[in-house]
């Protein structure tokens, strides 16, 4: 099993697919991250069912991930 912690530090400066609990999916690069998993996502997209809008820089809070994808 991949730890979370070990996972965000292999995928530094990557682009990351992150599912939220609200069901949407950000896309972006991950240039930050800390212990309890607040990350910093830059060139982000926002997927919805419906729709993908352009968010740019993120700051995103650790507890409303579900799971952290590397693309």
């Amino acid at each position: 099993m991949v730890m979370p912690l070990a996972l965000l530090e292999k995928s530094m400066n990557r682009k990351i697919s992150l599912l939220l609990k609200d069901n949407r999916i950000l896309e972006g690069k991950l240039t930050g991250y800390d212990d309890y998993m607040n990350m910093v996502l830059e060139d982000t997209e926002e997927r919805t069912s419906d729709q993908t809008r352009r968010l740019g820089t993120v700051i995103l809070r650790g507890n409303n991930v579900v799971s952290i994808s590397p693309l």
